[in-house]
């Protein structure tokens, strides 16, 4: 039997004497969406920074890929996982074509005859012209800049997506249309994600599963409909009600 991608086993973490995560958890299988929602604070970022090495966990044990995250060369390991944030983090000085190529072209991974295919190959995959490789992050709008910020997390080819509300900046519109090109990449690249959002209605619309997080604990990970049908606590039924699901 296939070993999941991402597992944490009994992990807890804690910043001083503050537990965010306590005895958590979790499994993500390959092409799976899990989608994380809680309250701000309740460890969701924390999972995420725990699954690149940014963290290390102060107890369990945090696998991807079969292997203990300390087990890694902890470089090789970011190379292939993309993460993308609400903030993006585009270098403002560099165009939108070496800003994409910027990890790849620093590695050795891309020539420069391979970074103009490879530039162009990605901004056709997340519904851009090649003519934006020229054009700085100031030309771009809110949502061109994500697309940007998800073309570059791209680029190494990673098969571990971790996104931490990185819709959470644009209008609802550009929201939805943004949900559905992630949601066409994952079923073409066969990715498996974490994403943190604040919006239940986008955790239902993306996730293959939901985990509802609380105080640093799994209150329910379910399906939408799980989620929605049989809610586990009083917590995850204000949730939805705030919400209007």
């Amino acid at each position: 039997m296939a070993k999941p991608v991402i597992e944490f086993d009994n992990v807890t973490k804690s910043y001083g004497n503050r537990i965010v995560l306590k005895d958590f958890n979790l499994t993500a299988e390959r092409g799976e969406i899990i989608a994380i929602i809680g309250r701000s604070g309740c460890g969701k970022t924390t999972l995420l920074k725990l699954v690149n090495g940014l963290l290390l966990p102060d107890a369990g044990d945090v696998y991807v890929r079969g292997l203990r995250v300390s087990e890694y060369n902890i470089i090789e390991l970011r190379r292939n996982i993309g993460y993308v944030i609400q903030s993006i983090g585009l270098f403002p000085h560099l165009t939108v074509g070496k800003n994409i190529a910027y990890v790849p072209s620093l590695s050795g991974m891309w020539s420069r005859n391979a970074a103009k295919i490879e530039i162009e190959r990605l901004l056709d995959m997340v519904g851009l012209e090649p003519d934006f490789a020229t054009r700085y992050p100031s030309e771009l709008s809110g949502g061109q800049c994500q697309r940007i910020g998800l073309a570059r997390a791209l680029a190494a080819k990673p098969d571990i997506m971790l996104m931490d509300e990185p819709y959470g900046a644009v209008d609802e519109i550009t929201r939805r249309i943004l949900q559905d090109e992630l949601l066409r990449l994952i079923s073409e690249l066969n990715l498996t994600v974490l994403f943190v959002t604040h919006d239940i209605k986008e955790a239902i619309k993306l996730g293959s599963r939901i985990l509802v997080m609380d105080d640093g604990h799994v209150i329910q990970v379910g399906t939408a409909d799980e989620i929605i049908q049989l809610p586990a606590s009083n917590f995850v039924r204000e949730l939805l009600e705030i919400h209007r699901v």
